[in-house]
């Protein structure tokens, strides 16, 4: 038996792919239910209920922010097998995980084996499969929310230039694997298990969510002169060459903001923190994946 798990808004641009999907199932004999959530954090608590109840097999039809919702919501990631059918405005984490678009997400579940894909635990209790971090991620996201028309790399792209030439840097502090804490006038501080956010800018090209790490982060605020060329080396996935960009292989990170509490987004979802202290969890989750 397979739960489905995506939201009310996805079926606007997804229910061509649904209705094949459910096509696929019915006509091959698999058992499955479909759930929709229609409020916000509502697939967190659907799939709370589900996975409580014994469900182990879960498909989520959607982008980067249901998959969060529904990781953060399974009773015991050791317990359940997590599909992936990207159709959401953001992909990122499909693409570290070599999941398919379309059917052919839905025949690696149907004839695939699941895989072990770490994941981050943080310590207030919250989950990422992608990337988790603040400074001007957060920004752009919540620029990206406001803009109505363009597709979600488009609006991001544009809500990066704008961040740039808005943004005020902050004073972050970080540590990996209990070391001292290293001050920073830092852009943006992010712990990393994908390789890429905002609908496809890569952040941390190679990072591999299965090798047991989790890759800590940091950018400087670079004189404003350099602005133009660090964005194109964060384009072209080069970001992590640049002197201003600090990176650290570990299994566990801290990152907090020494006056006070902040902003932060996991796998492109926004919410308020004391800290973000997280540490890679391994041979648990199983996914289907290439």
């Amino acid at each position: 038996m397979f739960d489905i798990i995506l939201y009310q808004r996805t079926l606007k641009r997804g229910r061509k792919l649904l209705a094949s999907v459910e096509s696929r199932l019915k006509g091959s004999g698999t058992e499955y239910r479909l759930h929709i959530a229609n409020r916000e954090k509502g697939a967190i608590d659907i799939v709370k209920s589900l996975t409580e109840a014994g469900a182990k097999k879960l498909i989520v039809f959607g982008g980067d922010g249901t998959l969060n919702e529904v990781l953060n919501g399974i009773a015991d990631p050791a317990n359940c097998e997590l599909g992936l059918i990207p159709a959401g405005t953001g992909n990122d984490f499909s693409v570290a995980a070599k999941i398919p678009k379309g059917m052919a997400a839905l025949d690696l579940i149907l004839n695939g084996e699941p895989k072990f894909t770490d994941y981050i635990q943080f310590d207030d209790g919250k989950r990422s499969v992608n990337i988790a971090g603040t400074g001007i991620d957060v920004d752009i996201l919540q620029r990206c929310a406001r803009k109505k028309y363009g597709g979600n790399k488009s609006k991001y792209f544009f809500s990066l230039l704008s961040s740039l030439a808005h943004y005020k840097a902050v004073e972050l502090e970080v540590s990996a694997d209990g070391g001292e804490p290293v001050r920073y006038h830092a852009l943006i501080a992010c712990v990393c298990n994908g390789s890429q956010l905002g609908g496809g800018i890569p952040m941390c090209p190679d990072a591999v969510i299965d090798d047991g790490k989790l890759e800590l982060i940091v950018a400087d605020s670079p004189p404003r002169r350099k602005i133009p060329g660090a964005l194109v080396k964060l384009m072209r996935g080069k970001v992590l060459t640049l002197p201003i960009t600090h990176r650290v292989s570990c299994t566990s990170a801290r990152i907090t903001v020494p006056s006070g509490g902040f902003l932060a987004q996991y796998d492109g979802e926004i919410m308020a923190c004391e800290s973000l202290t997280a540490e890679i969890v391994s041979g648990k989750l199983k996914m289907f994946r290439g």
